[in-house]
């Protein structure tokens, strides 16, 4: 199939149509930077008659995996979204996302579907800090996020994905005159299937969007039912706590869980216990040990300091044994902390 250009879509303030879109993405594949080079790829494969879209997942916690999405789902998703957050034609929209990433993509097949009108900046840390507008949408990482709290007027309604948002930036969007979500979602299911307001209400769990259901597989992990995304129930590593076929909360990955001294960790819960006092970027881990069985471990980004004051907020099982430090963080091609990469170069 290939799919419609809506006559209200425009590009950067520029009207296009499918033979204008495709001439500019001609541009940035051979003209562009880098992340202007996956725009134009992305538009040019969203763009031909093949049926399908080839993505590829994080790789945050393992070996990207190559996954092939139907183009029909993909703008199924995007019209979910645009109802949902009550986004008609020419709304003003802002992607700071790599379109590497299916959170990228989508905001631009939303786009493009919807007829928004879409700015498009470089992927950065704080993306909103230079805009000179103040956008109906937009779509950020967590980490970005954090990073422009003071800029989120900006956005009249902003989407934070791609991970857990922790305590610390909730309380931080208190009066920045933004209405703030936070998503959940995977490459399997063209992005988001489940949303939680963070502000100006705070929601305690997931709701589902329409005709989307879950439910929590014999070892406790979440099963999603999205016909209109995915033509087969996708099973996750995420552990679950299901409230109803149509609300969920996520209690943290199933891969992730350490077993130290015979307890389980969950390093979601430790990383939202000590972001109020690491300002650097970091993670909690799990190393093996002779006496426990696994050590928890912190790991920070950065130059070597004191962190032993940190370990006062844990529990006895969650505080780390080690603190080791890396100067860089590894990232995968989406931006996520690379975590098996960085724990090698930590402990080599």
């Amino acid at each position: 199939m290939i799919p419609k250009v809506h006559p209200t879509f425009k590009l950067n303030g520029k009207s296009l149509d499918h033979n204008g879109l495709m001439t500019v993405a001609y541009s940035y594949v051979k003209e562009g930077e880098l992340w202007e080079k996956q725009v134009g790829d992305f538009i040019l494969n969203w763009l031909d008659d093949f049926d399908f879209h080839t993505v590829y997942t994080s790789g945050s916690t393992g070996t990207p995996k190559e996954t092939r999405l139907d183009k029909q789902h993909m703008i199924n998703s995007a019209q979910l979204t645009g109802e949902r957050f009550n986004l008609a034609a020419e709304s003003d929209v802002l992607c700071c996302l790599p379109l590497s990433y299916i959170a990228g993509k989508m905001m631009m097949v939303r786009a493009i579907h919807l007829g928004w009108h879409l700015d498009l900046v470089q992927p950065q840390r704080e993306p909103l800090e230079h805009v000179e507008k103040r956008y109906d949408f937009t779509a950020l990482t967590a980490y970005q996020a954090k990073h422009s709290i003071d800029y989120l007027y900006k956005s009249r309604k902003t989407i934070i994905g791609g991970g857990p948002v922790d305590d610390l930036l909730i309380k931080a969007l208190n009066g920045r005159h933004t209405r703030a979500y936070h998503t959940y979602g995977m490459t399997e299911t063209c992005t988001h299937v489940g949303i939680k307001e963070l502000y100006p209400n705070k929601e305690d769990h997931f709701t589902t969007l329409p005709n989307i259901k879950v439910a929590a597989s014999d070892d406790g992990c979440l099963i999603v039912h999205a016909p209109e995304l995915a033509s087969d129930p996708v099973h996750t590593n995420d552990l679950v706590e299901i409230i109803d076929e149509h609300s969920f909360k996520i209690l943290g990955r199933a891969d992730d869980v350490i077993i130290t001294g015979g307890v389980k960790v969950h390093p979601d819960v430790v990383e939202n216990k000590l972001s109020a006092i690491i300002d650097q970027r970091f993670f909690i881990a799990g190393l093996p040990d002779n006496d426990l069985g696994n050590e928890v471990v912190l790991i920070v980004e950065g130059q070597e300091q004191d962190y032993a004051f940190a370990k006062a907020k844990l529990d006895k099982y969650e505080k780390p044994r080690q603190v080791l430090f890396a100067n860089k963080f590894t990232e995968t091609h989406t931006g996520k902390i690379d975590k098996i990469a960085v724990l090698k170069s930590v402990t080599a």
